[in-house]
């Protein structure tokens, strides 16, 4: 007959004992692993709803750009207003009597009445125009742009710009030194718009405004 050993269990447990210790650390392992399971699925939830967050966002981006479009109707639309609003006052100290503004004047070929481009602000008096370009921030490419505008204005003037002289200005939140320097050199006026200010900056002393010419009437 065989004899069967009996296992030695650490001094002073019992099998009752070890037993219970056995099953509790079971319990401890299947707790951890839910655990584990719940945390998992806890973030999988928070990336879907990442997700869902994202994209809302980029459909906010979305709309906004197509409302905004870069310096676009809206944002650019109030610029010029602000810009707009009394601006012929700013040039009190010159021989212009500018008591007229219009926004988004727009240029026409003669023959066929394409859109060439258009002026930001025409201010006007009986004898003399101001084409303004309005930008956020005016850079040496603005000025550069502008220049070749009044051409093709003075080309294909505008009925409000027909039998006057031409001036020219450039207008933003801020001027890089580079185009103001350029604009001046240009004989453009610089006007800034800090916060609701709208101010016309002191030329150098040997500023001339540019007189582009007369236009055809």
């Amino acid at each position: 007959m065989a004899e069967i050993n009996t296992p030695d269990y650490p001094k002073g447990l019992t099998f009752e004992q070890v037993w219970a210790m056995f099953q509790e650390t079971d319990r401890k392992f299947q707790e951890s692993d839910r655990k584990f399971q719940e945390s998992r699925e806890e973030a999988d939830r928070r990336a879907q709803e990442a997700d869902q967050r994202m994209k809302k966002l980029e459909e906010i981006v979305e709309r906004t750009n197509k409302t905004v479009g870069g310096l676009g109707d809206s944002i650019g639309g109030l610029v010029e207003t602000l810009f707009a609003a009394r601006l012929w006052e700013k040039f009190e100290s010159y021989p212009y009597e500018f008591k007229r503004a219009y926004r988004r004047v727009q240029v026409f070929n003669d023959t066929s009445s394409r859109a060439l481009t258009d002026i930001d602000i025409l201010l006007s008096d009986t004898n003399w125009v101001m084409a303004v370009e309005v930008k956020g921030e005016v850079v040496y490419k603005d000025v550069e742009r502008h220049i070749k505008r009044m051409g093709i204005i003075l080309e294909h003037p505008p009925a409000e710009v027909r039998g006057k002289k031409l001036l020219g200005a450039m207008a933003g939140g801020t001027i890089d030194p580079d185009a103001l320097e350029h604009a001046y050199e240009s004989g453009f006026f610089i006007i800034e718009l800090k916060g609701e200010s709208v101010n016309l900056l002191i030329p150098p002393k040997d500023f001339n405004p540019e007189k582009w010419g007369k236009a055809r009437k």
